[in-house]
């Protein structure tokens, strides 16, 4: 028999268990999530049904503040009408946009990676740079665009001044911007094996016909992706409208994250400016949700 050791085993200091190592890990999202996320939230929610200035205690008012915005104030609905349009005209475009320039830059050519560099550089410009550049561009006397227009003998525009136009002016910041959303397609459009391109290219199929019945599918999570995240962050949209156009004109770039801006800082109506939070929230859960179940239909994973 072996003899049995009396030394017993030497135990790990508990900070060096691989259990108390993840539990620090995690610490700082198990204390930020309730301190910086979860009370926020609720508390706006009971703020949301409150009258408060900011300064004194909120006063309990019920639905009031959810009334007046939805049938009584004359600018939430147009703030909605501008978000709403906006996010119309500016995510299938950069999902289009991205994509094009993805399979443009997904080929073997010399000095591709360049290109690559080119085409992303606008995403790491800071955002607020990039809108006051393009606010220059913009400009109605000495703006760069309009100085061309001049030159070709065509009248200048009010891109930032006529209500027809103002949306599709805060759209070229979007478009200019497409570079993110084309890395993320690029590195999905890598992802697919290229033994599948070749066994289509064997059985005849043409370019398009790979695209169709090969590459598309293929990449549908990541066009899903790029769906969801291009619907929040337009229905988000806030530094266009509070740098370059103040909401204007006629509030037609009101979008709803300015008003409630104006509505919290500027006209000191918290409550309300709560109330309109919880439903620009609840109106992107709604289409979020919806996606998420239409989605089935057009999205294909490899374990499917």
């Amino acid at each position: 028999m072996e003899e049995k050791s009396n030394v017993k085993r030497k135990r790990k200091p508990y900070w060096k268990k691989e259990g108390f190592q993840a539990y620090m890990f995690m610490l700082p999202t198990l204390i930020g999530f309730p301190v910086l996320c979860a009370y926020p939230m609720i508390y706006s929610l009971y703020c949301a049904f409150c009258d408060w200035d900011g300064i004194n205690a909120p006063v309990f008012k019920g639905i009031k503040n959810f009334k007046y915005l939805l049938f009584v104030d004359p600018v939430f609905l147009k703030s909605l009408k501008a978000t709403f349009l906006y996010a119309l005209i500016n995510v299938p475009v950069t999902l289009i946009l991205g994509l094009a320039l993805a399979l443009l830059l997904n080929k073997k050519l010399p000095g591709i990676k360049l290109f690559r560099v080119i085409y992303y550089l606008p995403t790491i410009v800071p955002g607020v740079a990039a809108i006051i550049l393009w606010q220059f561009i913009f400009k109605s006397d000495v703006g760069l665009l309009n100085g061309i227009l001049g030159q070709l003998g065509i009248a200048p525009v009010g891109w930032l001044t006529d209500e027809k136009v103002v949306l599709f002016s805060l759209s070229m910041i979007k478009w200019w911007g497409v570079g993110g959303m084309m890395i993320i397609f690029l590195s999905g459009l890598q992802s697919v094996p290229a033994d599948v391109f070749e066994a289509a290219s064997l059985d005849g199929a043409t370019g398009w016909e790979q695209f169709r019945y090969v590459t598309f599918p293929m990449i549908t999570p990541v066009v899903f992706l790029q769906l969801i995240t291009g619907l929040i962050g337009c229905m988000q949209s806030f530094a266009e409208a509070q740098i370059m156009t103040g909401g204007g004109p006629n509030f037609a770039s009101n979008f709803i994250s300015y008003d409630i801006y104006v509505n919290a800082f500027t006209n000191q109506k918290y409550g309300r400016a709560c109330a309109e939070s919880w439903i620009l929230f609840l109106i992107i859960l709604a289409f979020t949700t919806l996606i998420f179940k239409k989605s089935e239909s057009f999205v294909y994973y490899e374990n499917d």
